[in-house]
């Protein structure tokens, strides 16, 4: 018996994403070879085991003895996710396979995993993790599988609950959604006879969650692109005029750029850039695709913007991500606390930058998908104490239910059940 090649493919993931490469990149570079159905049970398995990774060590530690190599750990990590929350997966078949994929690793590695994950089908019920009452870190960082520093960084601001509730939430499946480009009716027509079933989004006008399908068959039904409702509110916030020349600064991968280009009114041309030339290439993959003939496409550093004046900028800058780690569960394990140390410095001149090109009335919408303070309100607060040109500016396209008292658009996993993002609307006096 040897393994199945979904099951190769996730221990390959997992292998890549160790040493650095994002999930989504390791996934496809792995799972291109599988068909449509195993690729999908194999970005179940591994986005599965990243997201409980933490819950499936505290596992591991009370049932496996001694050191244990990376890719030992990956297999049993897989084996227990599928032992415990695959139930399509007979026991038996999950033991078996972790088995297989053993063998080529080391001399008596097969023989460990099945000890292991043998003794954990006969002992699960004896499995104990921390009591949330008496020590709600703990709990938090085994159970509900998040990073320590993480924890107590929204345990000082959000507190205790609101902390849980924020788990809870990463750690769902995310749902499918997708923004619609130009009128929802047609779209929600073109779905509707393709046998695509979905359901509109309470405050997102332009948002779908595709009820049962795949991304590809929704794509090729209908003009859309796959986007969380989070991300649809960003552009929505922005609001801009018709005939607008607009600077989307950090585009990649180009879908707040598709959404700016087909939104009601339009802008007469946006200009979309990118640090990293792969990036940009995924910007003009999108625009080719979607035939946006009012965006242009470039490989720019947005500290040096590519552009000398327009009459908006959209700068969704660099961050920790940590509002996207139920849809992005690698990071959650790659961000570390020390990043803040780099990223909030370049992101306060990220937007000084962009400040520069605003013409005067012009409009920049400063972005994150971030949960930390330092990046969203605090970013903001130092920027307008800096240029005393700028004021904000509410956005009368956007839900009350998504904006602070500030009038900045505020989206969080736990309450609205969405992407965590941030942005803040600016006026150029």
């Amino acid at each position: 018996m040897t393994a199945t090649p979904a099951r190769h493919a996730a221990l390959r993931t997992l292998s890549a994403i160790g040493e650095g490469v994002l999930a989504d990149h390791a996934l496809e570079t792995e799972a291109h070879d599988l068909s449509r159905r195993d690729r999908a049970w194999t970005q179940e398995l591994v986005y599965g085991t990243l997201r409980l990774q933490g819950r499936l060590d505290h596992i591991l530690s009370q049932i496996a003895r001694g050191e244990i190599d990376a890719d030992v750990r990956n297999i049993l990590r897989l084996g227990v996710y599928q032992l415990l929350e695959m139930r399509s997966v007979p026991s038996y078949a999950a033991v078996s396979e972790s088995v297989e994929l053993a063998k080529p690793v080391r001399k008596r590695a097969a023989g460990y995993v099945n000890g292991v994950l043998q003794k954990l089908v006969r002992e699960r019920e004896r499995i104990v993790f921390p009591n949330f009452d008496a020590d709600p870190i703990a709990w938090l960082t085994t159970w509900g599988s998040h990073p320590e520093w993480l924890v107590r960084r929204w345990i000082g601001a959000y507190g205790i609950p609101a902390t849980r509730d924020i788990v809870e939430a990463d750690n769902q499946r995310p749902p499918l959604y997708v923004h619609t480009l130009g009128a929802f009716d047609d779209a929600a027509a073109a779905l509707t006879g393709a046998g695509i079933t979905f359901e509109s989004v309470s405050g997102v006008p332009e948002s779908m969650r595709l009820v049962e399908a795949t991304p590809h068959e929704a794509l090729v039904a209908a003009r859309l692109i796959v986007q969380d409702p989070a991300a649809s509110l960003v552009t929505r916030y922005f609001s801009v005029d018709a005939g607008m020349l607009v600077a989307d600064l950090c585009a990649a991968p180009g879908g707040k750029t598709a959404a700016l280009a087909t939104s009601s009114p339009a802008p007469a041309y946006i200009l979309a850039g990118d640090v990293a030339p792969v990036r940009a290439r995924r910007v003009a993959a999108t625009v080719h695709r979607l035939g946006l003939s009012s965006v242009g496409v470039v490989t720019a550093d947005a500290r040096r913007p590519p552009v000398e004046s327009v009459d908006a900028v959209l700068l969704d800058a660099p961050c920790t991500g940590t509002g996207t780690l139920r849809r992005h569960p690698d990071a959650r394990w790659r961000v570390k606390e020390e990043h803040l140390a780099t990223l909030v410095p370049l992101q306060a001149e990220l937007i000084d930058a962009a400040a520069r090109i605003v013409r005067p009335d012009g409009v920049l919408v400063y972005a994150t998908c971030s949960l930390e303070a330092e990046e969203n309100e605090a970013q903001v607060t130092a920027f307008l104490a800096r240029h005393g040109e700028f004021r904000t500016e509410a956005s009368g396209s956007v839900d009350a239910r998504f904006l602070d008292a500030n009038g900045w658009l505020r989206v969080l996993p736990h309450v609205h059940g969405f992407d965590g993002v941030f942005a803040a609307r600016l006026r150029r006096g």
